[in-house]
């Protein structure tokens, strides 16, 4: 069996009991179940229960993210449960729309605009290896499901799903090493590129003229929502100048993270930073933090057109990443794109994935089939025009995709 693929009988169960494992035999492996419409309550605290016993997880895969307006983002939800001898050893959570499996978002593109990365089920820390895989192949036993769409998860997880891929986009995902910069004994500037010092310092030298630069952090939830609300005016604001509406234009998008920043915040989880030079704003970085990352979510900040060295947003970016240096966190991520920015501050890159599966039969492999003769031709078209020909574009049906387009309005 080709890797990666899995057989139309392996793909109509509704309960996967995978093979036991070489030299393991008095162990039986997980079973995997399927259960639409979950209780949301019950399954919160079981989320929750299962994150004390999880090996490393994103913040997207956490019940905090999950579980925001959960009832508007999972109208049609699926369950996958992965137990043994009664004990929960993996979740995740997908929802039904047109036909299509959507894990950790709804298919509804307004919905969707929240954008998740480093997605995934979530699985306890001693299941056995691939059983993410091994979930998300099981849900090819909703019968009624014709595609499996992945979004921002590790390629090798999408390899394991089965199925035949439809759609695929890898982006980078970079960030910064911050224990490998306390190993070589520097701070985070000084560890950076001649040029990126430069022009940092540059920067900094530009802001300190108005006083000491400082991040501040909201003193209660009144306070955060009220920064949100100045971060998201900033951050239309500039993307307003380019001829774009930004990541925070549609009104599900704002309520989402409303609801967001004070249940993030009652866990420590919140890490929204107020970046000022003496009394002066500069902007607002929007990020969180979660098992010894910093997610470097959102951002907003003020134009300074009259100023040719001042770039607020380096200088934010940076003072983070050197105060969660010192506190002795392991990575700043910047999630996927390849903002120049982002290239000029990191230490390294993962990948990421944006991949629509569909089921492996023969309608599959016709559409499957179809699908790759469209690219091809793209690209011999691209070529012959002088383009770049380059992979795979991820095009949901129904028009552009919205992920995509916020991850730009990201950076």
């Amino acid at each position: 069996m080709a890797h990666g693929r899995f057989t139309r009988r392996q793909e109509r169960r509704a309960a996967v009991t995978a093979r036991r494992g070489k030299g393991a035999a008095t162990h039986r492996m997980p079973e995997i179940t399927l259960t639409t419409f979950p209780d949301f309550g019950a399954l919160a605290g079981e989320w929750r229960d299962l994150e004390e016993r999880a090996e490393a997880f994103s913040f997207f895969q956490s019940w905090t993210w999950t579980g925001c307006l959960v009832e508007e983002r999972f109208t049609a939800p699926l369950l996958v449960r992965a137990t043994t001898e009664g004990r929960t050893v993996g979740l995740a959570l997908l929802n039904r729309c047109r036909g299509s499996l959507h894990l950790g978002q709804s298919g509804d593109h307004e919905r969707d605009s929240i954008y998740i990365e480093h997605n995934g089920p979530l699985v306890a820390a001693d299941a056995p290896p691939g059983l993410a895989g091994r979930m998300l192949a099981g849900c090819w036993g909703e019968g009624r499901a014709r595609r499996l769409v992945l979004p921002g998860v590790p390629p090798a997880l999408a390899a394991g799903a089965g199925g035949l891929p439809l759609r695929a986009q890898r982006l980078p995902a970079p960030f910064v090493d911050l224990v490998a910069i306390t190993a070589g004994a520097a701070d985070f500037v000084a560890s950076r590129s001649r040029n990126t010092r430069a022009q940092l310092r540059r920067s900094l030298r530009h802001f300190s003229e108005a006083g000491p630069l400082a991040l501040l952090r909201p003193d209660s939830d009144a306070q955060a929502l009220a920064w949100l609300g100045e971060m998201i005016t900033l951050h239309g604001e500039a993307w307003g100048r380019r001829g774009r509406p930004g990541a925070f234009a549609g009104g599900f998008v704002r309520r989402f993270h409303a609801a967001l920043v004070p249940a993030a915040r009652a866990r420590g989880e919140l890490d929204l930073l107020r970046i000022q030079a003496g009394g002066e704003l500069l902007g607002f970085l929007y990020n969180f933090r979660h098992h010894g990352t910093v997610y470097a979510y959102q951002s907003g900040f003020r134009p300074f057109p009259d100023a040719q060295d001042a770039r607020p947003g380096l200088v934010g970016h940076a003072l983070a990443i050197e105060e969660a240096r010192q506190a002795g966190l392991a990575r700043y991520d910047f999630l996927a794109g390849d903002a120049r920015y982002k290239r000029s501050l990191a230490t390294g890159e993962a990948e990421l994935a944006w991949v629509e599966l569909v089921r492996h039969d023969l309608r599959g492999r016709i559409e499957a089939g179809a699908r790759r003769a469209v690219v091809a031709l793209r690209a011999r078209l691209r070529a012959g025009s002088g383009g770049t020909g380059r992979g795979f574009h991820v095009e949901p049906r129904g028009g552009d995709s919205v992920q995509a387009r916020n991850l730009h309005e990201r950076d």
